[in-house]
């Protein structure tokens, strides 16, 4: 397994360390969210593009451009 650092404020840190807060569990989360959050936006871009698809020549065809 891979390991990864990360700098976080004194605030912060003192309040993980106060609510025993397991940041492995976090940050696993966090990137499985990420990962997650990435499908719906690739999904919603292809969406929109299939969506414009063919726009451009039918505003050429009624003169528009």
């Amino acid at each position: 397994m891979e390991e990864i650092i990360i700098k976080i404020p004194d605030d912060v840190k003192k309040r993980i360390l106060k609510e025993n807060i397991d940041v492995s569990l976090l940050v696993k989360r966090l990137i499985k969210q990420l990962g997650e959050e990435k499908e719906m936006v690739d999904w919603s871009v292809k969406l929109q593009r299939a969506s414009r698809k063919g726009r451009l020549d039918e505003l050429k065809k009624r003169g528009l451009i």
